[in-house]
């Protein structure tokens, strides 16, 4: 393998070595802190991150306004203190040394409120704002303005293409790089484009190098790109390493680091990691954010596949085929199928599921009395985590609704996510993952169970391996 040179990222020479941002305190102070102390671009989540007590305990997120306006009011509050509170922790780790990160998905509830209320209380903390799910065409302009450098996350040349033209060229000086993340390979939210097959992968490879052409374009040859998704062992991407085609390259880990010391993720979790085979982790689009996102099949994925297969359309009255009357659940209100679609929907309900719930595509999905519950409790519940929400109909608009109605085929991500980090459960909450997570059981570096230190992952990418 070629020899790893260094980068000037976010005003300094660094490893071209970057952590992935990722979400809900699933890269925080402690990870990102190392990373950079090792000589990397470390980056923590701005995602809801952790705030402490004075006593060091965590400050557990519960909501206690009345109306979704007014706990969305609190779920600001938390993000912007867990943010400083996640910046100021990964500085001190750091030593100084490497470059600091941190990560903000546009579509996450008032992006721009969290993303300026953090960086207005971090002045010199934070190097660079990484950014994704979404099109942040302000993200140059705010960053710019606390003068701190930025990183559009984007899966093609044309979605890089729109941000320039409409707002990145005026603020070309702050572009510290641009994140190229493989909408087939990378884990959490993808952005594939209604034009791209889910199931046919495409080799990364020609999409960057059209990037880094339209980049020359704009003058932009200089630029390093972030390569993310996908990439495990550096001796893999030996022909991108100092290619005069592609340019400044750097490499983005996002798995990786989950199963180190410092990963804020509990061992269940990592020990799950550790035994996945290939397959195990599958791109999926129930995301409350409709976008496809990657997850490990445990039983929460399973659920989610199972309601949604449960599934018929359905009439208010009789028309054509839909003219068989079918009533279930406590309501006892009447819906007209089709005859097979009836048939299909006894079985359900004599096998336990047995509450229909409405879909915004004029279907029922039918699930447990228990689940309806927990599906209405969780929307009720709802603090307004994302600018718009088809689980809970939120959105961040004067309305504070999507003006659709809420899809019980999908769930809260913010609590589900909040779950994952803070507990043991690994089995029914949603765990996102890279797709290349099944290299960690015949990986050699992860033999007997090991979990190195980020220093240690460090020393060994820089091996090739």
């Amino acid at each position: 393998m070629k020899a790893i040179n260094s980068l000037v990222i976010s005003g300094r020479e660094v490893l071209p070595l970057v952590e992935g941002g990722k979400g809900i305190a699933v890269s925080n102070g402690l990870s990102s802190g190392a990373w950079a102390a090792a000589g990397g671009v470390g980056t923590f989540s701005g995602v809801n991150a952790d705030s402490y007590a004075a006593d060091g305990q965590r400050i557990p997120q519960i909501y206690h306004g009345r109306t979704r306006k007014e706990r969305h009011e609190e779920l600001v509050a938390y993000a912007i203190e867990g943010g400083v509170t996640q910046a100021r922790i990964a500085h001190e780790v750091s030593g100084g040394r490497g470059r600091l990160h941190m990560n903000v998905l546009w579509e996450m509830a008032a992006c721009e409120r969290v993303l300026i209320g953090i960086l207005e209380r971090t002045k010199g903390l934070i190097n660079g704002v990484t950014c994704g799910a979404g099109m942040p065409y302000r993200l140059g302009e705010i960053a710019a303005k606390h003068g701190v450098y930025y990183y559009p996350i984007v899966s093609s040349a044309r979605a890089f293409r729109a941000l320039w033209k409409r707002a990145y060229f005026r603020v070309s000086d702050f572009l510290g790089g641009v994140v190229y993340e493989d909408p087939w390979r990378a884990g959490g939210h993808n952005g594939l484009s209604n034009s791209e097959d889910p199931e046919q992968p495409e080799t990364p490879y020609p999409r960057v190098l059209e990037l880094r052409n339209q980049m020359r374009e704009y003058g932009l040859g200089h630029v390093p790109i972030f390569m993310a998704g996908g990439v495990w062992y550096l001796k893999d991407w030996d022909e991108w390493i100092d290619s005069p085609e592609l340019g400044p390259i750097a490499f983005q880990f996002g798995t990786r680091p989950l199963v180190t010391k410092e990963s804020p993720i509990s061992e269940a979790w990592k020990r799950i990691l550790l035994t996945l085979k290939e397959g195990d982790v599958r791109l999926n689009r129930f995301s409350p954010t409709g976008f496809y996102s990657s997850a490990v099949r445990n039983r929460f994925i399973n659920e989610l596949e199972q309601r949604e297969h449960r599934q018929v359309a359905f009439t208010e009255e009789p028309i054509g085929d839909h003219s068989v009357p079918f009533s279930a659940g406590l309501r006892g209100r009447v819906y007209y199928l089709s005859a097979g679609d009836a048939k299909r929907a006894e079985e359900w309900v004599a096998q336990g599921f047995d509450t229909p719930m409405k879909t915004p595509d004029t279907t029922l999905v039918f699930v447990s009395a228990e689940k309806a519950r927990e599906i209405r409790d969780d929307q009720a519940a709802c603090m307004g985590c994302l600018s718009a929400c088809r689980f809970s109909n939120w959105a961040t608009n004067p309305r504070g609704a999507t003006g659709k109605k809420a899809d019980p085929r999908s769930y809260c991500i913010q609590k589900t996510l909040q779950q994952i980090i803070h507990t043991d459960d690994v089995d029914d909450q949603l765990m996102f993952s890279g797709h290349g997570a099944y290299r960690f059981a015949s990986d050699p570096f992860y033999s007997n169970g090991f979990i190195p230190s980020v220093r240690q992952l460090i020393d060994r990418l820089l091996t090739g391996d």
